[in-house]
C-alpha cells in the first residue's frame, strides 16, 4: 500500500510565490540520498507520497508555493519517507501478477488499478480511465493473451513516447543515434550497438518513472560518446544527468527476471 500524507499552507510556503501554467510541470531534487519528483498542480495542499513497489517518492506541490518551501517539507520529512521505503522493501516478493481486476499496475512510474472487461469484439485494447488502467479483451482471453493484449499496448506508449525523448537528449548532448528501437529484455534496461549507432530500450521502461526511463537514453547515448564505463563516461552522465546513480539504483531494484505480462 502506498503512504500518502497531506500538508496545509503555512509559513514561508503560504507566503510563496505564484507560478503560471507555463512553469508548471516536473522536476527532480536530490535530498539525502533520495531522488523526488516533484509535480506541480493547481491544488491547496503539498501532498507527499511514498509508492511501491520500489519506494519512489513523489510530492504534489501547489503552483503558489516556491521550490525552497517543497525542499524543506521533504528534509523535514525525510526521517518518515526512509522508514515506508525500508518498510515497502522488506515486503516479500508478490506473486506472479495473474492479469485479472483489482492488480496494481504501473505506467511511467505511476499506479493504475487494473480493470479487466470482457466483450465479443475479437481485438483487445488499453484504455487508461483516471486511476484505473481498463483491458478490453475478448470473452474467454486466457491469463497469456490478456497479457499480449497489455505488452502491445507498453510497446505502442513507450514507442509514440520515445522521439521526443530522443530528440531532447540528442540535443542535449550533441549526438544522435542512427535508430531507437523496443523490445523485451531479460538483463538489460537498454543497449548500444556503436558501430552500428543503434539504441534498443527494453519494454519494461515502459512501466518505470520517466526520470528512470531518461537517465537509460541519457545512458546509451553517452556510449556514442565514450565506449567504456570510465573517468570521461561518468563525467559525462553527471553533466547530463546529475542523478544517475539514484536512477540506476533504483532500476537495479528491478527484477527483470521476474517482469511478468501474464501466462
Amino acid at each position: 500500500m502506498m503512504r500518502r500524507a497531506a500538508w496545509p499552507l503555512a509559513g514561508r510556503a503560504a507566503a510563496g510565490f505564484f507560478m503560471t501554467k507555463r512553469q508548471a510541470g516536473m522536476q527532480l531534487i536530490h535530498i539525502g540520498g533520495v531522488v523526488v519528483q516533484v509535480v506541480r498542480k493547481a491544488i491547496k495542499h503539498l501532498h507527499l507520497g511514498v509508492y511501491p513497489p520500489l519506494g519512489q517518492v513523489r510530492i504534489s506541490v501547489p503552483l503558489r508555493v516556491t521550490d525552497e518551501a517543497a525542499r524543506q517539507l521533504v528534509l523535514d520529512k525525510l526521517g518518515w519517507i526512509k522508514r515506508h521505503q525500508a518498510k515497502i522493501a522488506a515486503r516479500q516478493r508478490p506473486a506472479a501478477q495473474k492479469l485479472v481486476s483489482g492488480e496494481l499496475h504501473y505506467f511511467l512510474g505511476q499506479p493504475y488499478r487494473l480493470e479487466v472487461i470482457y466483450h465479443a469484439r475479437k481485438k483487445g485494447r488499453v484504455a487508461l480511465h483516471h486511476a484505473d488502467l481498463e483491458l478490453h479483451v475478448p470473452l474467454g482471453a486466457s491469463a497469456a493473451q490478456r497479457g499480449l493484449v497489455l505488452q502491445r499496448w507498453y510497446r505502442q506508449q513507450l514507442t509514440a513516447l520515445l522521439p521526443a525523448w530522443a530528440e531532447k537528449w540528442s540535443a542535449a548532448m550533441g549526438v544522435r543515434a542512427s535508430e531507437w528501437r523496443v523490445k523485451k529484455m531479460k538483463t538489460k534496461w537498454g543497449t548500444c550497438n556503436i558501430r552500428a549507432r543503434r539504441i534498443w530500450l527494453n519494454l519494461e521502461l515502459a512501466k518505470q518513472p520517466i526520470h528512470c526511463v531518461e537517465y537509460v537514453l541519457v545512458h546509451e547515448l553517452a556510449h556514442l560518446i565514450e565506449r567504456r564505463h570510465d573517468a570521461r563516461f561518468k563525467a559525462v552522465m553527471d553533466q547530463h544527468c546529475p542523478h544517475w546513480r539514484a536512477c540506476r539504483k533504483e532500476l537495479n531494484s528491478v527484477s527483470l527476471a521476474h517482469a511478468a505480462w501474464g501466462g
